[in-house]
């Protein structure tokens, strides 16, 4: 079928670490499989001709045959894509929402005949879900135009395994408008949190624990504007959008039990502060890590007090917060002016601290950023009712970073704050459920910001290892054994 102008309607515990600790974030540009980016211009004295496709909605990899008829005739045009780039929008350690930048993208070059018509034939690509407008344009002005839509789909890797076994989920076509970009999942109709895929290009890839007995679980994912999945979402403004439900079976067997929590910390942290006067090495660290500073063109000889700058407040009587500085170390230029010192990563906030040096007035700077760490369970096993604690150092103190949010066998079950205490966490627990494994998984989220809708505050992302606002931060995977009901 055509669509045309005006036809439009309306653990494996490798596996688990290497999701929980993802890399980096996408650079956001989808459409990747696409030329390069072309100038917007938009219809301009009408449309002239027809643009058609033999399909107007499938999945990514759809393949798509395009016609042109009646357009200007021997002109070579730009068959284009038209999408957003989606970022977030983080400033001064504020939240501030996210956002999507049109842009087009050259499917390829098109050479019309005598008759102005033209063939050609590309594949959905991997990108943003619902509609999108494909034009035949040049420099100046938009010919015509079509519309595709993309479905959004969901796959389950594997689809059957042990207790604890890393459930690999990858969501595809993601939209990035109202109503269609915040999508939530349930486990067994426990919320569990929400899917997101702003800066990934509708791409989404996550990892659940299989959590429960033996037998067949069901994981849905629905939309949610408010925070919690639209329950009767055909009776909604927008009824057509996707609801899905697929089933995991649990099978018998020895439970798969993630990595240590010391083994889950970053390797690599994206959007490092630049280098300045003094080198740090290594470039982040987990507090009590060792790190050296150094630096030169310093007075030989000369003794230097070494600052080290964190921050302190109060989020809830809204005083906000405030720098200060303290002395840390003290570090003596050598012969040649050169001064290195060693010390342990301070037991404080997570993310960036300045470390300077008062030169004769100028302040010499470097900066040391720490990466949350978490050590392991103090109790690992009892009866139903246990006490335990979960122990987190190193969260931080931005709107994106100061909480954890804690999910009991994919059942989301509250958030903990590490601003007031400077970045220690201690979680008290109490270990539910029947015989057998269960999994605490810290997921981080966004404390608040100013963004109205969608509201995705202080709720898990479990999305937060690829694509969380601001600043990277680990995923923590816990195990604990019920060894007898109550």
């Amino acid at each position: 079928m055509a669509l045309s102008v005006g036809l439009r309607s309306v653990f494996c515990a490798a596996i688990l670490l290497a999701a929980a600790n993802g890399a980096s974030a996408a650079d956001g540009q989808p459409a990747a499989a696409f030329g390069p980016e072309v100038s917007l211009v938009e219809p301009t004295g009408g449309f002239v001709g027809k643009l058609e496709l033999d399909s107007y909605q499938g999945q990514i990899g759809t393949p798509i045959a395009v016609t042109g008829t009646d357009l200007p005739a021997n002109e070579t045009l730009d068959l284009v894509w038209r999408t957003s780039i989606g970022s977030w929008k983080v400033e001064n350690s504020e939240y501030h929402g996210r956002e999507y930048k049109p842009v087009g993208y050259l499917i390829q070059k098109v050479t019309t005949d005598a008759d102005g018509g033209f063939t050609a034939s590309f594949n959905a690509p991997e990108d943003f879900g619902f509609w999108h407008d494909v034009t035949v344009q040049n420099a100046e002005r938009v010919f015509n135009q079509a519309t595709f839509y993309i479905d959004m789909t969901i796959t389950l890797k594997p689809e059957s395994g042990p207790v604890g076994t890393p459930i690999n989920v990858e969501v595809k076509g993601i939209g990035r408008q109202q109503l269609q970009n915040s999508w939530m999942l349930l486990y067994d109709n426990k919320y569990t949190g929400w899917i997101s895929s702003v800066s990934t290009g509708g791409s989404a890839s996550f990892v659940i624990p299989a959590a429960g007995g033996p037998g067949t679980h069901v994981i849905e994912v629905q939309h949610g504007d408010f925070t919690f999945p639209y329950r009767n979402m055909q009776q909604s403004p927008e009824p057509d959008r996707p609801r899905f439900a697929l089933n995991f079976e649990i099978t018998d067997g020895a439970a798969v039990i993630p990595a240590p929590v010391d083994q889950q910390i970053l390797t690599s942290v994206r959007d490092l502060p630049p280098v300045g006067d003094l080198t740090v090495t290594p470039s982040f660290s987990v507090v009590g890590q060792p790190v050296t500073v150094a630096g030169s063109g310093f007075e030989p000889g000369k003794s230097y007090p070494v600052n080290w700058t964190t921050v302190t407040g109060n989020r809830v009587d809204g005083h906000g917060w405030e720098e200060n500085s303290s002395v840390i170390a003290e570090a003596t230029a050598d012969a040649a002016g050169n001064i290195e010192f060693s010390l342990n990563t301070p037991d404080d906030l997570g993310g960036s601290h300045t470390l300077w040096i008062d030169d004769g007035g100028t302040q010499r700077e470097g900066t040391v950023w720490i990466s949350p760490s978490a050590a392991p369970i103090d109790v690992g096993s009892g009866p139903a009712g246990t006490t335990f604690t979960l122990n987190i150092k190193g969260v931080g103190w931005s709107e994106t970073a100061n909480i954890y949010t804690i999910v009991y066998d994919n059942a989301y079950i509250g958030y903990s704050c590490g601003f007031n205490s400077q970045g220690t966490l201690e979680i008290i627990l109490h270990a539910t459920g029947e015989p057998g494994m269960h999994f605490i998984d810290l997921y981080p989220a966004i404390y608040k910001g100013k963004e109205g809708r969608p509201k995705n505050f202080r709720i898990p992302q479990l999305t937060a290892a690829e694509d969380h606002p601001g600043e990277e931060i680990p995923i923590f995977r816990y195990a604990f054994e019920v060894t007898a009901p109550n």
